[in-house]
């Protein structure tokens, strides 16, 4: 955290403290980290192929295991995810809180085994994966758990004799993105989703021809307070902070999840954590 980030947060922590009291701030440590809504949305494109319609991706991202959430939470959070029955499953970084001092277990990677998807679980890194030295523990982790890594790289989803792209960048604070190696060999034509854990990366992939962008890294904000809004949120994700977003004369559609766990703050407030559900749909005229 450079100096503006930490003077940011220290000021952003003090008007949380003063802004949540009594029964907001119980409520704010205690209760809304550990709701979590299904967002659900579909997307339309002309670019996607008949194969694909009705084609359900789940994204979740943020766990930050260690701090605050736990393995039993990801345990259930693992059953939920199943149950909405998706085809791909894409998490978007930040596995673990603090990779240096967090206790690694075959536990963790049995849980994230046990999420189904039958095209396939992708994920990319995030700014804390790539800290405390966790970049190959991580590799190793989620590739025990059936995850394929999209590090400057993608993938095609085959289904019949058709397909679209599945991208991925690595992290924009500690990593090396890379979208030009991403879409390596890729036509215009095809249709794509890319993996950036930073959700300000789309000032970048709105300039290519990218369909949409599942992102994370904000939190959402992590605490909001009514008529103010987001209080802080880290490098990469200051202009793009929750939800979705389209891009006029441009291709791209971004959606930035709030994630699942916490970091810095063991709060959460007016930002319920979030599974995404989207589903893709063939457009016709």
């Amino acid at each position: 955290m450079n100096r503006r980030s930490f003077i940011k947060y220290i000021v952003s922590s003090f008007l949380t403290v003063i802004g949540l009291s009594g029964g907001s701030y119980v409520y704010a440590r205690e209760i809304e980290p550990s709701l979590v809504n299904t967002h659900q949305e579909q997307f339309k494109s002309k670019y996607l192929s008949d194969a694909f319609h009705n084609f359900k991706i789940v994204q979740f991202s943020d766990t930050h295991l260690g701090f605050q959430y736990t393995l039993n939470k990801l345990r259930k959070l693992a059953h939920r995810i199943n149950v909405l029955k998706p085809d791909i499953i894409v998490f978007t970084g930040d596995l673990v809180d603090k990779p240096d001092t967090y206790e690694w277990s075959q536990e963790l990677i049995d849980i994230l085994k046990t999420l189904q998807a039958p095209y396939g679980k992708f994920w990319n890194f995030g700014n804390h994966d790539h800290g405390g030295n966790g970049t190959e523990v991580l590799k190793k982790v989620m590739e025990k758990a059936d995850f394929q890594l999209l590090q400057n790289e993608h993938v095609r989803i085959k289904k019949n004799s058709e397909y679209f792209i599945l991208a991925g960048v690595d992290d924009m604070s500690l990593g090396k993105p890379n979208i030009e190696k991403a879409l390596d060999q890729t036509k215009e034509d095809e249709f794509k989703i890319l993996l950036s854990h930073a959700p300000d990366f789309a000032d970048i992939a709105r300039k290519y021809p990218v369909d949409i962008q599942l992102s994370g890294h904000s939190h959402g904000g992590q605490v909001r307070l009514p008529f103010v809004g987001h209080l802080y949120t880290p490098s990469y994700a200051t202009k793009y902070i929750k939800g979705t977003y389209q891009f006029e004369h441009d291709r791209l559609q971004l959606y930035v999840n709030c994630g699942i766990g916490t970091t810095r703050l063991p709060l959460r407030f007016l930002c319920v954590p979030e599974i995404y559900e989207l589903t893709l749909k063939k457009y016709s005229n």
